[in-house]
């Protein structure tokens, strides 16, 4: 019975050690599309919804998006919570129908710096011919 003694104590200091689970979350990592789309929402402030935000896309980069592609998209960028949104008053000229505006968060912002620095890191040392910048 001397050998249960010494398990038995042992058991006792198992018991009474106090673990702290820390969860460290991944950076939110953009694609190049949610990198563009996040730099069109910057850049229109408040004004910034489906249409407009297509529209700056177009005039920035000549770059033509479809509607769907767009949404889903913004859609997936609101689940990593990267952009919020919230819905407009509904105007006469929608139908009645309200604007779905969006806004980059905080988390959006240093996701877009991290990429943005991460994509200038690639670049440098790099001889392009003069198309660097």
């Amino acid at each position: 019975m001397a050998g249960l003694g010494g398990l038995s104590s042992l058991l006792t200091v198992l018991t009474e050690i106090n673990y702290i689970v820390v969860l460290m979350m991944r950076p939110v990592s953009l694609g190049e599309f949610e990198q563009v789309v996040l730099l069109a929402i910057l850049r229109l402030g408040d004004n910034a919804y489906g249409v407009t935000i297509r529209s700056e896309i177009t005039a920035c980069t000549r770059r033509e998006v479809a509607p769907g592609a767009l949404y889903t998209t913004l859609d997936r960028m609101e689940d990593k919570g990267i952009v919020r949104s919230w819905l407009g008053d509904p105007t006469p000229q929608r139908g009645g129908r309200a604007k779905r505006y969006f806004a980059s968060t905080k988390a959006g912002r240093a996701a877009l710096i991290n990429a943005q620095r991460a994509y200038q890191s690639l670049l440098d040392g790099l001889d392009l011919g003069g198309a660097n910048a």
